[in-house]
């Protein structure tokens, strides 16, 4: 069987299909995977064996000068980020059996479109339940298109939000469609969803509420990391207890010096040394005590399992990896789908949601009081050994058996 995987975003719309593509080749499959061309990425697909097609733009240049929430530009963005679904997904996917996407809803509109005009199976795969449709939770905004915030009828809001999407994507869409052959589309949001799109999340971390749409959960799709931490790191993690790690991943933060100040600082507070990660955010230490080490792109899995506690932005990634290494989590969401993550992890019992996307030292340390306490880090351990790690391979199989 050939598969063809698309995905377009920052690290946690890329790494999940590193860990598909892995399970469905082992399992048999030829796979390809249409990725961003930022390097990070490329190379994280090579070092596992899977052949990756440069698709679009790269991500990092884009996320990290885009003012967040706004709309400037985007309608060029997103044209683009379509067209690359209709050019070069397009072309790769021609004779294969099975196209699955991910990512924005102009390229996976665009990928259901491409799957249509060949005639090969196509799945829709989201990374977080908070953009499928449900009665239980608020839409999330569009880029310069807030939803009414007196409004409080879920089932009312999705249906306006269905609406926006077709404004800002359908002409676009239907315009690219019919330059393949193919009719127009009324309804982009559900076009590109279908009604049985795939969601990869832990059920325990994640439950998604059963409801018209026919979701098929998977569990997160996680490949285990088997690189070594760097030498130097691995010395720093033996001088001493264990530390707090503080990383922000992919996403940018205002003001990163101050975040990063006041992270270490409240650290230092609690008499805990510091793992700090640049991350697209580019934080760095505030000065040269040896109590810090900072980090680039590292093995978070086997980072996490040495940390006392870990300090991030609540991507479902890092929410995931933090969880089932089983340590006390606190959580600066800065948007999307992160608010969400940083909510569960405080249901759970397992970390802190922090309510400021500015930390200051003394939120902070207030945040790491309670996420160190005896109480958080023995939940944390317990809901640990609860989280699935055979998602992949269940959405692999899925795939190779036509069900789902």
């Amino acid at each position: 069987m050939r598969v063809v995987l698309s995905t377009y975003g920052a690290r946690g719309g890329v790494e999940p299909m590193v860990g598909l593509a892995v399970r469905l080749r082992e399992l048999g499959a030829q796979v390809r995977v249409c990725a961003p061309p930022d390097e990070e990425f490329t190379e994280r697909l090579a070092g596992v064996g899977v052949e990756v097609v440069p698709t679009g733009r790269p991500v990092r240049p884009l996320v990290t000068t885009v003012t967040p929430g706004s709309a400037e530009g985007l309608a060029q963005r997103m044209a683009e980020l379509m067209a690359a679904q209709f050019d070069t997904v397009a072309a790769v996917a021609q004779g294969s059996d099975a196209l699955v996407a991910t990512g924005p809803l102009p390229a996976t509109a665009g990928a259901r479109s491409v799957a249509e005009k060949l005639g090969i199976r196509y799945v829709h795969a989201s990374h977080q339940p908070v953009s499928l449709p449900s009665p239980y939770r608020r839409p999330p905004a569009r880029r310069g298109r807030p939803l009414p915030e007196d409004a409080t009828d879920n089932r009312a809001l999705w249906d306006v939000d269905a609406r926006i999407a077709n404004t800002m994507f359908g002409e676009e869409l239907n315009t690219q469609r019919a330059s393949f052959g193919l009719p127009p589309v009324d309804g982009v949001r559900d076009f590109a969803f279908t009604d049985r799109p795939w969601l990869a999340t832990d059920p325990v971390l994640s439950p998604w509420q059963p409801t018209e749409l026919g979701v098929v959960q998977t569990g997160a799709w996680i490949l285990p990391d088997e690189r070594p931490l760097p030498a130097d790191l691995v010395e720093f993690l033996d001088a001493g207890a264990a530390p707090v790690y503080v990383g922000f991943g992919s996403t940018p933060v205002s003001a990163p010096e101050e975040v990063a100040r006041a992270a270490v600082e409240a650290i230092r507070a609690q008499g805990r040394r510091v793992v700090l990660a640049r991350g697209w955010a580019g934080l760095a230490p505030i000065d040269d005590r040896d109590d810090c080490f900072v980090v680039g792109e590292v093995n978070q899995q086997a980072l996490f399992r040495r940390s006392v506690a870990v300090v991030h932005h609540g991507s479902a990634g890092t929410t995931t990896t933090a969880a089932l290494a089983g340590v006390p989590q606190v959580v600066v969401p800065q948007g999307a789908d992160q608010p969400y993550w940083a909510g569960r992890m405080a249901d759970l019992g397992v970390g802190v949601a922090h309510d400021d996307q500015a930390p200051t030292t003394e939120s902070l340390s207030t945040a790491l009081k309670a996420a160190l306490t005896s109480e958080t880090r023995a939940r944390a351990t317990a809901v640990a050994g609860t989280v699935r790690t055979d998602g992949a391979t269940v959405a692999a199989r899925l795939l190779l058996d036509g069900e789902g």
